[in-house]
């Protein structure tokens, strides 16, 4: 599996968990990713998924992960940008005690 993690260099047990698992993670501007995990921190750092959302195989995911408890920047803001770009979400988790992370893909329809 071909993953790239941005934006997430202070999670160290993540990445080593990754590491373990997939090999290194894509560096670099990533390209025919399987799945891409993606640190946001605020909204204007959005206007990213339309390349990242090309960056990856057309069955592939985005896993956009943003801090939890800020209440100016929400879930809600990457779902619509996520639509904005042809993304839909899938799916919510914890990604981690402070973190959290939603799931985009490409349509079915449009893959």
């Amino acid at each position: 599996m071909r993953v790239a993690a941005i934006g997430l260099d202070g999670e160290k047990g993540f990445l080593a968990e990754l590491r373990e698992r997939t090999g290194p993670p894509i560096t670099g501007a990533p390209r025919d990713a399987d799945m891409i995990v993606v640190r946001f921190d605020s909204e204007r750092e959005l206007t990213r998924l339309p390349k990242l959302g090309q960056a990856i195989r057309r069955d592939g995911s985005i896993w956009a992960v943003w801090p939890k408890g800020r209440p100016r920047f929400k879930e809600d803001a990457i779902r619509a940008a996520a639509l904005l770009h042809g993304l839909v979400d899938v799916k919510v988790c914890a990604f981690s005690a402070e973190l959290s992370a939603l799931k985009l893909v490409i349509p079915v329809a449009k893959r």
